[in-house]
């Protein structure tokens, strides 16, 4: 009688024993799912720029282009030439990231270098995007040229005493000039001329869109250092004439444009030697920003 009352109530324990477990298992179910739908989406990272790889810069100018750049080559016995066409590599550590080649000629009379740098930007910022370093990478190049930096973004507003301190230190403030109309409506001296003299602009900078360093009221001829329209996404032109050697003259243009996340660097300097008239600058322009159109369309393929 004793073993039939203890086996009833064993049995009732281990049907207590199962109801506990099965309770507990479905309390972790209803547990995990709340954390799960708590969870909120992963943040997206920034696009990728639109170039992976860069092409080779020795190859990619045409031996025509070349001939024109490089006057003195053609005199040059055929072996020279020819060697002087394939141009010097630039030592890089990673291709995919950065190239470069360099030529050169001489001439009795004058000495001419050609440089290429192309250089692929990548963000290592999940919340930058390849385009938006290179453009960061842009402007610095562009503001140590003493140009203007770009323009501000359409979706925020620049207030008018930004725009005119910005514009005054780039030395493109056409609409800041002492004396000019735009200068009467903000405040200037609205009298007779000469009643109130304006303040003198700082040193170094320049009135009317004319080149850092440019006095005041010396006409533009159209060539001094700018932006470009209609070369890459952003590009400007620099161009800077120096001594060079006894009693040569030396001048550099250097193009500089962006596409995407590539900038592309084209360097052009001739250097006269003894009582040569100095470089012209209209005609090493000219070629520079012909063969910086030709690399623009050379990333477009």
């Amino acid at each position: 009688m004793q073993r039939q009352a203890y086996v009833p109530g064993l049995a009732a324990l281990g049907a207590a024993l199962v109801l506990g477990l099965t309770g507990c298992s479905a309390g972790s179910g209803s547990g995990t799912d709340d954390v799960d739908s708590k969870a909120g989406p992963a943040s997206s990272a920034a696009p990728p720029g639109r170039y992976r790889t860069l092409f080779e810069p020795c190859g990619a100018v045409p031996q025509n282009t070349l001939r024109d750049l490089l006057p003195g080559a053609t005199q040059l016995p055929d072996d020279e030439r020819d060697a002087a066409y394939r141009g010097s590599a630039a030592v890089t550590y990673d291709t995919d990231r950065r190239v470069g080649c360099s030529w050169k000629s001489d001439t009795p009379d004058a000495m001419h270098r050609l440089r290429l740098d192309i250089e692929r930007v990548v963000s290592y910022d999940p919340t930058v995007s390849d385009d938006d370093r290179a453009q960061e990478v842009f402007s610095h190049k562009q503001i140590a040229a003493n140009l203007p930096q770009p323009p501000p973004s359409p979706t925020g507003t620049t207030p008018s005493g930004s725009a005119t301190g910005s514009a005054t230190e780039t030395g493109t403030g056409t609409g800041t000039a002492p004396g000019s109309p735009s200068a009467t409506a903000n405040g200037g001296p609205s009298g007779p001329s000469g009643t109130t003299t304006p303040p003198a602009a700082p040193p170094g900078t320049s009135t009317g869109g004319a080149p850092s360093g440019t006095p005041s009221g010396t006409p533009t001829t159209g060539l001094e250092p700018r932006v470009l329209e209609g070369l890459g996404q952003v590009a400007f032109l620099d161009d800077a004439l120096s001594a060079g050697g006894a009693n040569g003259r030396h001048r550099t243009v250097s193009v500089v444009f962006r596409t995407s996340n590539v900038i592309v660097t084209v360097e052009y300097v001739e250097q006269t030697t003894g009582s040569a008239d100095a470089p012209d600058s209209q005609e090493l322009q000219e070629k520079a920003r012909n063969l910086a159109r030709l690399l623009a369309e050379r990333l477009e393929e």
